[in-house]
Parts: C-alpha cells; structure tokens; sequence
C-alpha cells in the first residue's frame, strides 16, 4: 500500500500540503534587515570604524529577532523564509567579522576559523532541514533533539553568531579565540556525522513519522 503524500500531524513546525507565499512580513524584514545592517557594514569600512561595524551588527541581530518573531507570532512561518534567513544570517556575521579582522588583524586566525565554521559548515547544516518535512531548521528537534540543542537551541544559536566575539572584545586572546573555534567547528563536524545517520523524509507530512518510517526501512 503506497503512503499517502501528506500526513496531518499535530506538531508544529511540520510541512504542511498548502502551497506556502513567496513573500511574508518576515521576508520583507528579513530584506531590510540585510539591505540596513550592509548599508552601516560599508560605512564601516570606509571609515574604518569598529563602532559602526558593532552598529551594523546590532541592527543585524535586532532585525534577526524581529522577523523571527513575527513569524512565528503570525503564523507566517514559510521554508522559503527559513532559507532566506539562513544566507542573510551568512552575510550579515560574515560581513562583521570580516570587518573585524581588518581591523584588529591579530584576530585573522580565529576569524578565519569562524568563517569556514559558519558560513560552511553551520550553513550546510542548517540547510539540510530540508531534507524532512520541516518548516525550519527551529523544529529539528522533531528530527533529532540532539542535533537540535547543538545547533538551533537559544545556546547554539548564541554560540554561533556572539560567542567568538565575546571572547574577543572581552579578553583580547588570540588563542582563547582560536581555541573557541577549534570547538565550535568540532561540535559541527559531530553533528554533520549525526544528520548522516538519519533516515531522509522529503515531501509534505509528519517529520517525526518519516524519520520513523525510515528507521523502520533500515532495520528491515
């Protein structure tokens, strides 16, 4: 008997069989957001100001809240938007500690690290929601709870865009900086290895039954 394309589910954060908008109140955030904090990133350079650079940041994180929230607050949740907040969230930290390392060129090793880490590996990994019925990469924990709290948790998720510049500003140690990377980018070579290992489930439905349907199929 073939499965049917769609399966009602109750959680939340499952792909659903309606045909999702192009273009939400969070998207248009989302494009202001990056078009804002670029304008300030490129007055940084030009002034070579790392308090505009930190300015330009601020506006980043700010509107990376805001269409979060609303999204989620008006149920406007969309793959499309989830995609296009990833490659956002890519250039708008990309772009700051870039800005960074010019500017503070001792921190080039750390900095370098964290861009393999996060415009690479983070963004693979968050791009690979995908490959479950899923809205975002926000409910993997439908998937797997531990890929989840490694990657997309508050923590993580804190983590990935401020930790190393905590560090920076805060201690000044290239090697306490560098050190940090080395972790970070380990945690996501160990979660990349722990997404290889579940069963795909693409296509409309409960997440949480195509991963079990897959399981299922490997044990069979």
């Amino acid at each position: 008997m073939t499965e049917p394309a769609t399966i009602a589910c109750s959680h939340r954060g499952c792909l659903t069989g309606a045909r999702q908008p192009l273009l939400t109140v969070p998207t248009y955030i989302t494009f202001a957001r990056m078009a804002a904090s670029t304008v300030v990133f490129l007055l940084a350079i030009r002034a070579h100001s790392m308090r505009l650079a930190l300015v330009g940041l601020a506006v980043y994180w700010v509107g990376d809240i805001l269409d979060g929230w609303v999204a989620r607050t008006w149920n406007q949740e969309t793959r499309t938007g989830a995609v296009l907040d990833i490659l956002c969230d890519r250039l708008g930290c990309g772009t700051f500690y870039v800005i960074f390392a010019f500017l503070r060129p001792e921190m080039t090793v750390p900095v370098g690290l964290y861009l393999v880490e996060f415009m690479v590996l983070d963004c693979f990994l968050s791009l690979a929601f995908l490959n479950w019925p899923l809205v975002s990469p926000n409910y993997f924990h439908l998937v797997d709870r531990r890929v989840y709290r490694l990657n997309w948790s508050p923590v993580a998720k804190s983590c990935n865009t401020g930790a190393l510049l905590v560090v920076m500003l805060a201690t000044g140690s290239t090697a306490l900086a560098t050190l940090l990377m080395l972790a970070v980018g380990a945690v996501k070579v160990y979660s990349l290895w722990l997404v290889r290992r579940i069963p795909a489930g693409t296509g409309g439905g409960c997440a949480v039954q195509a991963v079990r349907r897959g399981s299922a199929g490997r044990g069979a």
